[in-house]
């Protein structure tokens, strides 16, 4: 099965700006879907499992398919990635972190697997959306989690993630923050975003 040719076709329905197709083992495992507010996303749901079917012969269960819906009127052509879908699945005595991010009308989808410890969640969540971020960014540009740490800052928790960038030949480091609200791993993910989001626009090919 093309994915590619999948995800091309979904983004001809009238609604949907970008689709990511993550395959298993030559079956559909998660659609990831951008699209307009203009339709219930039950129905664009509905609408990707009828066109995968009438086009491709596929069957897509419903709980596979995830759907992001942000105004048009509301983006920038510069705009910065933005957290779509994290997921986290134990399998046994290890956890696989999924991590998809939408930036000018596409989406990006990095994975990292690992122990499930405590102590390695978050770095499986940051390592996730660094490589959804290299994705997005293309050529050679190489990223790296030196550090990603939930810490106590005047009276409240701060996500604080430290990543290294290599372009160019050059290597550099930044930092980023979030403050920790109830869910860390999403605070997690924005640290590192945070980290890069002046650099990404210029890394970008």
């Amino acid at each position: 099965m093309n994915y590619r040719e999948l995800e091309e076709a979904l983004c001809r329905l009238p609604t949907v700006d970008a689709a990511r197709v993550v395959g298993d083992n030559g079956r559909v495992a998660e659609v990831h879907v951008l699209a307009a507010p203009s339709k219930a996303p039950k129905q664009i749901v509905r609408d990707v499992q009828s066109l995968a079917m009438a086009s491709f012969g596929i069957t897509i269960d419903r709980r596979s398919v995830s759907v992001v819906q942000i105004d048009r009127s509301e983006r920038a052509p510069g705009e910065r990635p933005a957290v779509l879908e994290i997921k986290e699945v134990p399998q046994g005595s290890r956890i696989t972190a999924t991590v998809s991010l939408g930036w000018q009308g596409e989406v990006f989808v990095g994975q990292a697997d690992g122990p499930a410890a405590s102590a390695t969640r978050l770095r499986l969540v940051g390592e996730a959306a660094l490589l959804a971020l290299e994705q997005a960014i293309g050529g050679e540009t190489g990223l790296a989690l030196a550090a990603l740490e939930i810490v106590p800052v005047g009276g409240r928790d701060v996500a604080v993630a430290q990543v290294v960038v290599v372009a160019g030949g050059e290597e550099r480091t930044t930092v980023g923050s979030a403050l920790a609200g109830h869910d860390p791993s999403q605070s997690a993910v924005r640290a590192v975003l945070d980290a890069l989001n002046r650099y990404v626009p210029q890394l970008r090919r």
